[in-house]
């Protein structure tokens, strides 16, 4: 495992490398952590390993606000996320030792999968959002997020839930951003994981995702939540199974 920074327009993103073992030369997956979360929750570490066992080098980069990196939590939006995604990949493409590049992403992290995926789509030969949180930019323009509700037209300065402090530049950009367009542009395969017992990003998005993608398959996870925390194995067994099949 190396550990690191990624440069993006000043912002140091915090990031570690694990490769395959035995692989000199081979795929990578960028591999990015949701709202709140970071590259060492148990999901993600069960995603990565799960990708190097299938001969996978796997990228983990903790974006703006949360991990390691710079940048106060409070302060982040999709849009500096999109830039830290961009940074990354372009650091990734970098790499001399990479075949084929891939990106997974959960939650708000899957989210961003499927914005980038369909920003640069011939940059991956495939996408994997897990539990992807595509609902947000929705929620945003309706007034309802994070289980806050507020008036779409009149967003306050400080969005507030328990420990959760976001500013309203969050809601801001959120509402600006439209998932399937960037769904409609990708073309490559896509494999959504999620849980169909899911209460914070519900299993309904996932299929009504499915049914968008032109070269998806949804793998349901029975009984689980939105990380996986009662079926971890089958998670990281359908993550394995996809990229092996990959090689086949």
């Amino acid at each position: 495992m190396e550990e690191f920074y990624i440069n993006s327009d000043g912002t140091r993103l915090h990031a570690k490398l694990d490769k395959a073992e035995g692989v000199e030369r081979g795929p990578l997956c960028i591999l990015i952590h949701g709202f709140t979360g970071h590259m060492e929750e148990d999901h993600i570490i069960a995603a990565q390993k799960a990708m190097n066992e299938a001969g996978v080098a796997v990228l983990r980069v903790e974006m703006y606000g949360h991990g390691g990196s710079d940048g106060e939590f409070k302060d982040h939006t999709l849009y500096k996320w999109v830039t830290n995604a961009l940074s990354a990949v372009k650091y990734a493409r970098s790499l001399d030792f990479v075949t084929d590049l891939y990106l997974s992403g959960h939650s708000q992290g899957g989210l961003l999968t499927m914005l980038i995926g369909g920003m640069c789509p011939d940059t991956f030969k495939a996408i994997l959002p897990l539990s992807p949180a595509w609902m947000i930019p929705d929620g945003a323009r309706e007034g309802n997020l994070l289980g806050i509700t507020f008036d779409p037209q009149h967003i306050p300065d400080i969005l507030e839930n328990g420990n959760v402090v976001l500013s309203g530049d969050y809601v801001r950009v959120a509402q600006t951003i439209h998932p399937e367009d960037e769904i409609a542009r990708y073309e490559g395969p896509v494999l959504i994981v999620h849980g169909d017992a899911d209460e914070t990003v519900p299993f309904f998005f996932a299929e009504k995702a499915l049914q968008l993608y032109k070269n998806a398959k949804l793998v349901p996870i029975h009984g689980d939540d939105h990380c996986f925390t009662k079926h971890l194995d089958e998670m990281a067994s359908a993550v394995r199974a996809f990229f092996e099949a990959e090689k086949a």
